[in-house]
């Protein structure tokens, strides 16, 4: 490589040092606005991220850029693999904002922040019309800018914002995979159901504190190996894990009446956070240091809640932590407190209106709705005041349950679209079907794991995800990090045997 072409590299990869530190701090911001922020800061809140947000993009397209990627991309045959893949990623980037004018990004930002905050308020009243304005406004900017998106890579408006979640997936490809699932779920509930009817589960009662809630979930973090020194618990509106690969924030709420529901919400989240205090060290502050693609990401959540989390043997594991925990709860029904208890009580599977709340088996149904209307709204063929009607149509149809009146628990109750992360819900269903393509991989290679999960010890675990998944960074891509992990392409197979593994043949 020559010297100019070395030179054009090096100060591509000191660009992107740079805007790390500006997203460091955007994040950090956008973690405390969520958070710590009092309700009377929002309005300011919004106009600094929104100036910041600006900043970041005008660095972001600087004119010399064009000509450093010129040279390094003609030149990049001579660079270390990691180099080539993390230009590759470099430029992905560059693309993606020199689509963008500046305005409308801070428009965007602004629109959304607003819109983020009005619709804590407005969704504890269960008021859509008061929140319609700033989703109006949202759902506008958003179209805008996936089609100056679609015209740059020249994709539909719809998977250009998809792209930004999963680089390279396509509606496309994603309709057959969910295609299948509609077709798979549907019996598979009915029988877990029919076969769940006839078994017995007692419910733990309780109050349930919220300090002793925190110093489970706390315990449990400990046990799974979340580093404290670079990560924190705190309390949100909506659970999220936030912050940079050396300040890992995870969030959660709290339940006094079920301590299952912030537990859920915490070990869901320390697979993220274990990912993203694991990324490759030395490449931190490039993009190729970054988590592959938010379907990945969710993998990582969905593995540590669904695959160890709600498995009898990490609940043999859990159970005293749980007994200490609520010892006045445990002494009125020490049953209810059983490892097969709780296994039967946290693998229930019944249809219910909230997302982030349902089963691993009709969660999918959840997906599926959110996938259908937000393509529509992106292409203009459903308008954002017939959301409300268009989600109760979509609720029977996929889980037989209305919401006509209940926007609270409808079409208010997730963040992403207020926030306008449109084209993110179908990650956590790609997530749940790599995630349990990854645990059977793991499991294949080390068939002793379940009985190390129930001992508490979560190395092997650790170093098989942190080989195939966490050290890799964005160096590959998503399609070739899954089949270099499993050995084969993503498909549904393996969700559907743990599936009729777990529920049907009762795992143990």
């Amino acid at each position: 490589m020559t010297y100019i072409g070395v030179m054009s590299y090096a100060a591509l990869a000191e660009h992107h040092r740079r805007l790390s530190q500006l997203h460091h701090v955007e994040a950090i911001a956008v973690w405390d606005e969520s958070t710590m922020m009092p309700v009377g800061g929002g309005a300011a809140r919004a106009e600094a991220l929104s100036t910041l947000r600006g900043l970041i993009h005008e660095h972001s397209t600087r004119e010399n850029l064009a000509d450093l990627f010129a040279v390094a991309r003609a030149e990049a045959v001579n660079l270390p693999a990691w180099q080539q893949a993390n230009l590759r990623e470099m430029e992905r980037q560059w693309v993606r904002a020199t689509a963008l004018p500046q305005g409308l990004v801070e428009a965007m930002s602004r629109a959304e922040l607003q819109s983020e905050q009005a619709w804590r308020k407005h969704r504890a009243d269960n008021d859509f019309s008061g929140f319609l304005p700033f989703f109006r406004e949202v759902v506008r900017l958003k179209r805008e800018v996936a089609k100056a998106w679609g015209d740059r890579l020249s994709l539909s408006p719809y998977d250009a914002l998809l792209d930004g979640y999963e680089p390279g997936a396509r509606s496309s490809l994603i309709q057959p995979l969910f295609a299948r699932l509609r077709g798979f779920l549907p019996g598979l509930i009915e029988k877990v159901m029919e076969q769940q009817a006839r078994e017995s589960v007692r419910a733990s009662e309780g109050p349930f504190p919220v300090e002793r809630q925190r110093w489970l979930c706390l315990e449990l973090l400990r046990r799974l190996g979340f580093d404290f020194n670079h990560g924190r618990l705190d309390v949100s509106h909506h659970p999220f894990c936030g912050g940079v690969p050396t300040d890992v924030r995870i969030a959660t709420r709290y339940d006094i009446n079920d301590y299952t529901r912030s537990l859920a919400a915490v070990l869901h989240e320390s697979g993220h956070a274990k990912y993203e205090q694991n990324l490759p060290g030395d490449w931190l502050d490039q993009p190729i240091g970054a988590a592959r693609s938010m379907s990945i990401h969710e993998s990582q959540s969905l593995l540590f809640e669904m695959h160890v989390f709600r498995s009898p043997a990490f609940l043999e594991l859990a159970g005293p932590f749980i007994e200490e925990a609520f010892s006045d709860s445990f002494g009125r029904a020490p049953e209810a407190f059983s490892p097969d208890n709780l296994f039967r009580q946290l693998t229930r599977v019944k249809p219910g209106f909230i997302r982030v709340d349902a089963d691993e088996a009709t969660y999918p149904c959840h997906v599926v709705l959110r996938f259908e209307i937000e393509q529509a709204l992106i292409d203009g063929s459903l308008r954002p005041e017939e959301v409300p009607e268009a989600w109760d149509s979509w609720m029977r149809q996929m889980l037989g349950l209305s919401t006509l009146g209940n926007d609270r628990d409808g079409c208010m109750q997730d963040v992403h679209w207020p926030s306008g992360l449109f084209g993110y819900f179908p990650a956590y269903v790609l997530g749940a079907l790599t995630a349990a393509q990854l645990f059977r991989a793991a499991r294949a290679a080390h068939p002793n794991l379940m009985t190390q999960i129930r001992r508490g010890e979560f190395g092997v675990l650790d170093d098989w995800l942190s080989k195939k998944v966490w050290t890799q960074g964005s160096f590959l891509e998503t399609e070739a990090l899954v089949e270099r992990a499993t050995g084969s392409a993503l498909s549904t197979e393996a969700f559907e045997q743990h599936l009729e593994r777990r529920y049907l043949q009762r795992e143990s």
